[in-house]
């Protein structure tokens, strides 16, 4: 397997690539846009892991040297990859500011979050990093706090709203991934996987005392699936803030 950097992108550079991004088409005919369109292609085919310098290189014709011409590495290509991202979630629907109150609104930016994540499963992969405040990114945080300004809350408070309810959404659509990974693979509905793993669970279980982990684990398996835990969660969320 390709090695894969582990570095942090040189902060000055990365800004720069960002928000000032050169047009200009180079010998080989490439820009920085289509370079970055042709690894979110990667990504959603075959996950982020997938996505190295060469094989952006190979998909775009030319060799992995020239790549780095227009592209430092593979960390700051990871940042463009999500800086669009970032711009796509609400691309061609409609602002969470029109939803009709704030509440709307920030429901609106859960559910429309999580069909993205689920439609590209490699932005749930993206290392958590200090924050890089590429257009993208800042355009999507303009229009997620839009429904919560001048509601009463400081802008502390507006921010905390937003990162619990985007956290609940990354959280529930990496455990949906995960589900229907494990589904794929094993080749066994979560049924049949019960009807395999459960007599040995409960034998060990059983010789032990865990009461509360016991009633409280069966009353979650049937509970729903993380679509149903994320409307939950966001219920649960929405409501405490209602309350004051």
């Amino acid at each position: 397997m390709p090695r894969k950097s582990t570095r942090a992108p040189e902060p000055a550079a990365l800004v720069e690539l960002l928000w000032n991004p050169s047009t200009a088409v180079g010998r080989s005919g490439l820009t920085i846009e289509a370079l970055t369109s042709a690894a979110v292609q990667i990504a959603d085919v075959d996950g982020l892991e997938a996505v190295t310098m060469r094989r952006v290189a190979d998909a775009a014709g030319v060799g992995a040297m020239t790549l780095y011409s227009y592209v430092p590495g593979r960390p700051e290509l990871i940042e463009l990859m999500a800086d669009r991202a970032a711009s796509e979630v609400y691309a061609g629907v409609d602002s969470p500011a029109t939803q009709g109150n704030w509440r709307n609104g920030i429901e609106y930016v859960a559910w429309t979050n999580w069909r993205y994540l689920l439609a590209h499963p490699w932005v749930t992969d993206v290392p958590p990093t200090r924050p890089v405040l590429g257009p993208g990114v800042t355009g999507k945080y303009e229009l997620e706090l839009a429904p919560l300004d001048g509601i009463g809350l400081g802008d502390i408070e507006m921010d905390q709203l937003l990162s619990n309810t985007l956290g609940l959404v990354l959280s529930a659509a990496r455990w949906q991934l995960g589900l229907d990974r494990a589904r794929s693979e094993s080749g066994l509905s979560d049924e049949q996987w019960w009807q395999v793993m459960q007599p040995a669970i409960d034998a060990q279980i059983a010789a032990r005392q865990f009461p509360i982990a016991s009633r409280v684990g069966e009353t979650v398996s049937s509970a729903g699936e993380p679509e149903a835990g994320l409307r939950r969660g966001l219920a649960w969320l929405l409501d405490g803030v209602d309350a004051g």
